[in-house]
């Protein structure tokens, strides 16, 4: 049996259950929460354990005592005004504010979470979020202010104002007061008691979601990657022999073997011009090289923020059936914080190689003797490049942005804090570095399309000659200059089509 938030057209998230990336992708609309009575039940019981540990006098960090290093002292003397006090000190956020999306997904990971039946939260607390979920609701989060080392502290605790009715959200595209965005969506704000409230912001919830979503965009990109160097080579006319299965056997790394795999899949039938070097440039010739190493680190990084998304990040941590009251640091994001530096590395090399193929594809030098940037008419028309140039600007910029946030531990919070992981901005660069990454896909994929019209060679590999169909029939040639923002961000949506459908039926685009 399930107690369920209905509205049968929406998409189903089932608790208890294995949270994924793609389901924190699903948060971003409307979906409906459904927890199991397994997890009611923990919930319930974890809940009336605290209360009983709370009658027999017995100190609860955050529920009987001050926060952080004001834990030696008592804090307020009922639960609504430790709720008050929780929130509002730590509603100090500063900057731009959060993609509505990655709040729903970093709500949605506070709710797996809490389910687990450790945190000592009510039912009410998971029911509300359930509900929120349901609709279009999104807290206004303003991005500066976590440290990642005691939970999400400011950006969750802005979210919870605004389910309280304090502060701002969205609906949909627009930004209202809270109150007024909760009665627009038939929400009643949430009440809460001390713990209830130390719950809901003393886990890496954020950094966790963001982190998911940026490992769902990279794993889309990085396919992405893989199809436009084989649909590249083959519009190129290379000889493919630097996807040959002995060379990358010696090699000795089994993702660079399987990425040639499935590249020479792609490439199979095609026919090389004849005209090409002997040698390819390394953005060609070490494709299954860098696209192995980049596979290899995703694979590991998926792992790591897998477990965090089904972990339970909390202090303290209760165990009824130990009569335990644990205080510790399951709400320190240091294995997401290096996950998340880790994908961003790979993304930035990823826009490296996409950058450096689209210098390739618009000079005429190395392009097989196609027109300079890709454009019929060279100086009545300029093809690509106003495209190329942002593509500058974006690998520039993602380099800027790529130093580790990991690493740059600053001891705070009267020193209670004294090292610290920075999770939060780890995960939040590298869904920065994700999202820069698609669009440098789309601007390749846009010039091999263009490469078409200007006349390049169709691919004579099936699986690649399809790509560049399905490319042709979304995109308009360049015929004459105009606005391609929009063409770029169609192209890297088909990208992300493509990439499904692989994850779907591998093999599929071969």
């Amino acid at each position: 049996m399930l107690r369920e938030f209905r509205a049968p057209t929406l998409p189903v998230v089932r608790v208890p259950g294995q949270l994924t990336p793609n389901l924190l992708e699903l948060a971003a609309r409307p979906v409906r929460v459904a927890i199991g009575d397994e997890a009611l039940v923990r919930v319930e019981a974890c809940r009336k354990f605290v209360l009983d540990t709370l009658a027999t006098g017995r100190p609860i960090y955050g529920v009987t005592t001050g926060f952080g290093p004001m834990v030696s002292f008592a804090g307020q003397d009922n639960t609504v005004d430790q709720c008050e006090t929780t929130l509002n000190h730590l509603t100090a956020g500063q900057g731009p504010e959060l993609d509505p999306a990655v709040v729903r997904a970093a709500l949605l990971t506070r709710l797996w979470s809490l389910a687990h039946g450790r945190s000592g939260v009510s039912v009410s607390v998971l029911e509300s979020l359930g509900a929120m979920l349901r609709t279009e609701f999104a807290p206004a989060v303003p991005r500066i202010g976590s440290v990642g080392a005691s939970g999400d502290l400011v950006p969750l605790a802005h979210a919870a104002q605004a389910l309280r009715g304090i502060g701002f959200a969205h609906v949909g595209e627009t930004r209202m007061a809270a109150a007024d965005a909760l009665r627009e969506t038939g929400l009643t704000p949430m009440e809460l008691d001390g713990r209830d409230a130390l719950g809901l912001v003393n886990g890496t919830s954020l950094t966790a979601a963001a982190a998911g979503l940026a490992t769902a965009s990279l794993e889309r990109s990085f396919t992405a990657a893989l199809v436009l160097s084989a649909v590249m080579a083959d519009v190129l006319g290379c000889e493919p022999v630097y996807l040959s299965a002995n060379l990358l056997k010696a090699f000795g790394h089994g993702h660079s073997g399987e990425v040639a795999r499935r590249m020479r899949a792609l490439l199979a039938g095609n026919v090389p011009s004849g005209t090409r070097s002997l040698q390819e440039p390394y953005s060609i010739r070490c494709v299954p090289q860098l696209l192995g190493a980049a596979s290899s680190s995703l694979g590991h990084a998926s792992g790591v923020v897998a477990a965090d998304l089904n972990g339970v990040s909390d202090n303290p941590l209760f165990f009824p059936e130990h009569d335990e009251v644990v205080h510790g640091g399951n709400f320190f994001g240091q294995p997401v914080a290096f996950a998340a530096d880790l994908m961003t590395t790979v993304a930035i090399q990823l826009g490296n190689l996409a950058e450096r193929q689209l210098d390739l594809m618009i000079d005429p030098h190395r392009n097989g003797g196609l027109p300079p940037m890709l454009a019929r008419k060279p100086g009545a028309q300029h093809g690509v490049q106003g495209v190329q140039l942002v593509a500058t600007a974006t690998i520039a910029n993602m380099r800027r942005t790529g130093m580790p946030a990991s690493v740059q531990s600053l001891p705070t919070n009267l020193h209670n804090q004294d090292v610290v992981p920075f999770g939060t901005q780890a995960a939040l660069n590298a869904l920065d570095q994700a999202r820069s990454l698609r669009w440098l896909h789309g601007s390749l994929a846009l010039a091999l399309r263009q490469a078409m019209h200007a006349g390049g060679r169709r691919p004579t590999a099936p699986a690649c000659a399809a790509v560049i169909d399905r490319l042709v029939e979304l995109v308009p040639p360049i015929d004459n200059d105009r606005p391609l923002q929009s063409d770029v961000l169609r192209a890297a949506g088909l990208l992300d089509q493509i990439a499904e459908e692989e994850a779907l039926a591998p093999g599929a685009i071969a």
